[in-house]
């Protein structure tokens, strides 16, 4: 039996952003402070990703390990409707494998944050440091410049 009155349960599902959640925030603005720049949502690539990196041909996509099942602890299974959850949940894993083919189809590389990984600020500094160490790295110029 669900705790909440069917207009309470509608209400706090509705709440539920797609766009602009902490976690993406958080990876924004950890992006943006590595010095790397990125449009957000782009309407053009597949799945409308998160964070695109257009210079690095890169694109984030910051995933909730709830609805995209991750396997971390925090993908717990509601007890009401399972087997809508189950359709939902496998709907969400299939979309999100389909877009990850399609981008790299067109030459793009995907980095995947889940949300588990953006509850440390140095967890995802140093997810995201890995990723993009070729990014960050000072080129050999900027360096022979800075010793002269």
């Amino acid at each position: 039996m669900d705790v909440f009155s069917p207009a309470k349960r509608r209400e706090v599902m509705q709440a539920i952003r797609g766009k602009n959640t902490t976690p993406e925030l958080l990876v924004r603005s950890m992006v943006h402070r590595l010095g790397l720049r990125f449009r957000l949502h782009y309407r053009k690539l597949p799945g409308k990703p998160d964070l695109v990196l257009t210079r690095h041909r890169t694109v984030i996509l910051v995933h909730g390990c709830f609805w995209h099942r991750h396997d971390c602890g925090l993908a717990a299974n509601p007890k009401t409707r399972p087997e809508f959850w189950a359709q939902k949940f496998q709907a969400n894993v299939e979309r999100d494998r389909r877009v990850k083919a399609q981008l790299a189809e067109l030459g793009w590389r995907v980095v995947e944050v889940w949300e588990c990984e953006t509850r440390t600020v140095q967890t995802l500094e140093l997810k995201l440091r890995r990723e993009f160490a070729d990014a960050l790295a000072p080129s050999r110029a900027a360096e022979q410049a800075s010793q002269l």
